[in-house]
C-alpha cells in the first residue's frame, strides 16, 4: 500500500497537526509565498510521488485567499505525481451558495467544487456540509462526517430528564431530530423567514419549550443573528435555561460575545473545525475536537475501509 502524506495550508495548523498526532504520522512541511505582485506560490516540501496525499484545510476568513492556497496545494501535489489527492475540507464556506434562489445569482458551492477537481483533487473530505445537496456538487467521491457524536457526548453529562434540541429552522430539522435521538430528548423548530445575510424573522416554535432546559442546534454560526431571534421566542415561551451548539463556531462580528452576554445561556458549544482566536473565547464557551474523528476517517480512507461504518459506532 502506498505511503501516506498530510499537508496543512495556512487556515488551520494547528487542527492538522493534532490530526496527525492521532493518526502517528508527521505534518509534512510546506511552504507558501507571496510574490510582490501579490500572487501565492504553494511547495509541498516533501515527497508526494505515488503517496496518498492528504491535504488538511477549512474555507475560513480570509476565505479567498485560502481556497487559493488549496487549489495551489492541488495543483502542486498532482504535479508531483501523487498516487491520490484527497482533500480535507472541515468547514466549506461556499456550501451556503448552494441555490438558485434570485434570477442571475452564481452558484459557489458548485463553482468551488468543479475548481477543486479541476485543480486535481481525487476525493474530498468534509464535516457537516450545509445541505445535504452540496454534496452532489463534486464529480469526484466525498466522505461526509457530521459531528453529532462529539456534541452528543458532551451533553450526556447533563440531566437530560427536561431537555428539548430546537432547531432554528426547519432545514436544520432532520438534523436535530437525529441528535435528539443521540440524547433521548424531544426536539422542536423554528419557523424561520430570512431577508438578508443578517435579518431573519422566527414567527414561532413548533414543538414544547415552555419550562424547559433547551439546546439550541444548528449547523454554523457566523452573525449569530438567527439564534439571537431565536432566544427570543424561546423567553417569550418560557424556556427554563439555553445552551447553543453548533459544528462551524465561525463568530463574526463579535458574535460569540452577543451570545455569551445573553443572560439565560449557560453555554455555547463548537468544534474545532474552524479556529476560535483565544482572544476572542468567553467563558460560556467550550470548544470540542473532531481531529480523533478526521485521523479515523483518514485512516480508514487510507487502508480501503469505510468511512460510513464511523456512524454505527455508538
Amino acid at each position: 500500500m502506498r505511503d501516506i502524506a498530510v499537508f496543512s495550508g495556512s487556515a488551520h495548523p494547528d487542527l492538522a497537526a493534532e490530526v496527525c498526532a492521532h493518526l502517528g504520522v508527521p505534518l509534512s512541511p510546506a511552504r507558501i509565498n507571496r510574490f510582490a505582485n501579490d500572487c501565492l506560490e504553494v511547495q509541498l516540501e516533501a515527497n508526494c510521488r505515488e503517496r496518498d496525499v492528504f491535504l488538511i484545510q477549512p474555507l475560513v476568513t480570509p476565505v479567498q485567499e485560502h481556497l487559493v492556497e488549496l487549489l495551489l496545494m492541488c495543483d502542486a501535489a498532482r504535479g508531483a505525481s501523487a498516487g491520490r489527492i484527497t482533500v480535507v475540507m472541515p468547514h466549506y464556506a461556499y456550501a451556503r451558495s448552494d441555490k438558485k434562489d434570485a434570477p442571475r445569482i452564481s452558484l459557489g458551492g458548485r463553482l468551488v467544487a468543479d475548481l477543486l477537481v479541476a485543480s486535481g483533487a481525487s476525493r474530498v473530505l468534509a464535516i457537516t456540509l450545509h445541505s445535504p445537496q452540496v454534496h452532489g456538487f463534486f464529480s469526484v467521491p466525498v466522505d461526509h462526517l457530521h459531528a453529532l457524536r462529539e456534541l452528543a457526548a458532551h451533553f450526556r453529562r447533563l440531566d437530560l430528564s427536561n431537555t428539548t434540541v430546537v432547531s432554528p429552522d426547519l432545514g436544520n430539522a432532520k438534523e436535530a431530530a437525529a441528535f435528539a435521538r443521540l440524547l433521548g430528548t424531544g426536539v422542536a423548530a423554528g419557523a424561520k423567514q430570512r431577508f438578508a445575510d443578517d435579518r431573519v424573522t422566527i414567527s414561532s416554535v413548533i414543538g414544547e419549550v415552555a419550562g424547559r432546559d433547551v439546546i439550541v442546534l444548528d449547523d454554523e454560526i457566523a452573525k449569530g443573528s438567527t439564534v439571537l431571534e431565536l432566544l427570543e421566542r424561546l423567553r417569550e415561551l418560557g424556556a427554563r435555561s439555553v445552551r447553543v451548539a453548533c459544528t462551524h463556531g465561525l463568530f463574526a462580528a463579535g458574535a460569540l460575545k452577543r451570545l455569551s452576554e445573553q443572560p439565560d445561556v449557560v453555554e455555547v458549544v463548537c468544534t474545532n473545525t474552524v479556529p476560535v482566536p483565544e482572544s476572542e473565547r468567553t467563558e460560556k464557551l467550550t470548544v470540542l475536537s473532531v481531529a480523533p474523528a478526521l485521523a479515523e476517517a483518514v485512516r480508514r480512507i487510507h487502508d480501503g475501509e469505510s468511512v460510513s461504518a464511523l456512524f454505527d459506532q455508538k
